[in-house]
């Protein structure tokens, strides 16, 4: 079981970003928590609903899949999946709590790859983004957080709005 951690600390990003040359859409997260940096992987809070949105769209149960078979999946459909922050001093998972950042390399995602669009998990990612990297501007598209922390989003709601949002390209 995951400690909820209390203490500011500094944290980085340990996992590679999931994109090849034929991506075509780019998601976007803040962060992992700290159930993802735990798992090496991306959204495995059990609560965060990332997974059960793209299986929705997708078709596919993405709960129950393992990490390659989700990468496959996403790469399969043409998206990429990475987060905004590469460190930053944090308090457990939360987003409020983000300061002293260091951002990821996203230009170099998007020149190894066809990207088109850029889907911001949360305001916190959309936000971190478009002071990072305000000549992306025109390609980032904000969307309701997929984390527990959003309470306010039913599953369906997330769902149909991420559904649009994927069908653009």
């Amino acid at each position: 079981m995951t400690m909820k951690r209390t203490v500011e600390q500094r944290v980085s990003h340990t996992f590679p970003p999931i994109y090849d040359k034929s991506s075509r859409l780019l998601i976007l997260g803040s962060l992992p928590s700290v159930a993802s940096r735990e798992a090496n992987f991306y959204y495995m809070h059990p609560q965060n609903r990332f997974w059960k949105v793209m299986g929705n769209i997708l078709g596919t149960d993405l709960i129950h899949a393992d990490s390659e078979i989700k990468k496959s999946i996403l790469l399969a459909n043409k998206i990429a999946l990475h987060d905004v922050i590469q460190s930053c001093r944090i308090v457990g998972s939360g987003d409020a709590s983000i300061k002293d950042v260091e951002y990821a390399d996203i230009p170099s995602i998007l020149s190894g790859s066809s990207v088109q669009k850029v889907l911001l998990n949360g305001q916190k990612a959309y936000t971190l983004f478009l002071r990072a990297f305000p000549q992306y501007a025109d390609m980032a598209y904000l969307l309701p957080s997929t984390s527990p922390a959003n309470a306010k989003c039913s599953l369906e709601e997330l769902t149909e709005t991420w559904k649009r949002a994927l069908s653009l390209l």
